[in-house]
């Protein structure tokens, strides 16, 4: 390249206004550069705004629109670039906007004229749009995969505490007793179906804008189909208005997103009331915790805490992006600048957030006696014993007032149905006898939900066992 050149390419890009046209007869404001700029944060998808430029360079060289020099030298100046951002060492600008001419500056400095022909038959509508899918579709990968590990560990968790009872509630009120294998493998359920709607909405994420240029497409022979199948999406945007303007699929990955963090906050609820002193049913390693500047005595648990705050922030998000694109007109607006910063949130909170989550159900330290001792109050078996009057013929309705007033008698002299005598209990109704003690215990209880399902140890088992299957690694 020759200095006369080197020298036009940067009097080119000497401020914002001649990047993108010389339109205009004066240069724009410092405040509105700041205003305007998203540089400081969308340069975090350089990565694939040179993956996807190469692909669009190596189409345009296919189909002889550059040269294999051409072709040759943005790939080589493109290596550099990626290099120099790697190492940290790349110059962004605020008055180059974005990432994407930050790079195309960089890259005409080192090839000259091949950089600047990099750019024909794209905008930079497309162009963002194609790199955002492209981030996002990482981001997914990421997300499923950390959704298995922490299905994994859970349900290594619940195979170990398949016969651990604790109490069930509905309301926060003792309810029948369960397994805590069984518990633990409710959240296995939900974080399942998240990687399922993670699965579904990559499908939509998939598919190429780069071709629909600013709006309507581009006049040049392009091969979209090449672009698509050299970037490993499944399928191209059909519709090049809708390609540019739309952002439906970020939408989507938010609500999606917004459901993990939804379920990641109920079990942050529980873990925090389980490791309250007043209930005592796990310990939290301590690297998970804080403690206070004043109580010594204090483990706090800060993780689940903040990760129960930081639901609202990606429903935040969630409703932001909904808003941006509620009233926006075809084609392509400035205001689609905005969808960024929580799009990247999102992604960003729900990769730490099970992150950490994978590592700390794996470190809970679980407390048995503690457990069966809370499922011994409120007398969590009182639906057995009403099953067990209706299966003597009882009428279920007059079973559950049977069993009730059985529950009164239990309050009135502090014990639990299994502490009354077979005379007592006889007393309620001449049904019952000596058989009615097997369907009183804790044991006896979630054994006899042995179905599909049910919180039975031997059930726990077989789905824990189903659940490490499905979230073995690779």
């Amino acid at each position: 390249m020759s200095k006369n050149t080197h020298s036009a390419s940067q009097d080119q890009f000497a401020n914002k206004a001649q990047a993108w046209s010389a339109r205009f007869s004066e240069p724009v404001s410092d405040l509105v550069k700041r205003y305007t700029a998203s540089v400081d944060f969308d340069k975090r998808m350089a990565a694939f705004d040179i993956q996807g430029s190469l692909a669009h360079a190596d189409m345009l060289s296919a189909i002889g629109i550059i040269s294999a020099d051409d072709l040759a030298a943005i790939q080589k100046g493109m290596a550099q670039i990626l290099s120099e951002i790697d190492a940290g060492q790349f110059n962004w600008s605020i008055d180059l906007e974005d990432v994407h001419l930050n790079i195309e500056k960089r890259l005409v400095e080192l090839v000259g004229d091949a950089g600047k022909r990099l750019h024909t038959g794209r905008s930079r509508n497309d162009q963002v749009a194609t790199d955002i899918r492209l981030w996002l579709r990482a981001e997914i990968d990421i997300a499923i995969d950390l959704l298995r590990q922490l299905r994994h560990n859970l349900a290594a968790l619940a195979k170990t505490h398949a016969h651990t009872i604790l109490p069930g509630f509905t309301h926060l009120q003792v309810a029948q007793p369960v397994t805590f294998g069984h518990h633990l493998l409710a959240y296995a359920e939900m974080f399942a179906r998240d990687a399922e709607r993670l699965h579904d909405c990559r499908k939509r994420v998939n598919r190429l804008p780069l071709g629909a240029a600013a709006l309507a497409g581009t006049t040049y022979p392009i091969d979209r189909e090449r672009v698509a199948r050299t970037l490993g999406f499944d399928d191209i945007c059909r519709n090049s208005l809708d390609a540019v303007s739309d952002r439906d699929f970020a939408i989507e990955f938010c609500a999606a997103a917004a459901l993990i963090m939804t379920h990641i906050s109920r079990m942050s609820e529980e873990l925090i009331i389980w490791m309250s002193p007043r209930v005592g049913f796990i310990e939290l390693a301590d690297r998970f915790c804080t403690g206070s500047s004043i109580m010594p005595q204090k483990k706090n648990p800060d993780v689940p805490e903040l990760a129960r705050g930081k639901t609202g922030r990606v429903n935040g998000n969630l409703i932001g992006l909904l808003t941006l694109m509620k009233g926006q007109p075809l084609a392509y607006n400035k205001d689609n600048q905005e969808d960024k910063e929580g799009l990247f949130d999102s992604a960003d909170t729900i990769r730490d957030t099970l992150t950490i989550f994978v590592d700390m159900v794996s470190g809970i330290k679980v407390k048995p006696d503690a457990m069966r001792a809370a499922a011994l109050q409120g007398y969590a078996t009182a639906t057995d014993l009403a099953d067990y009057l209706v299966k003597k013929g009882v009428p279920f309705r007059d079973a559950h007032e049977t069993v009730a007033h059985a529950v009164r008698t239990c309050e009135e002299q502090n014990c639990d149905l299994a502490d009354l005598s077979l005379e007592q209990l006889r007393a309620f109704n001449a049904s019952i006898n000596e058989d009615v003690f097997d369907v009183l215990t804790l044991e006896g209880s979630v054994a006899a939900r042995n179905h599909v399902g049910g919180t039975a140890p031997q059930r726990v088992l077989e789905e824990a066992e189903r659940v490490l299957k499905d979230t073995a690694a690779a």
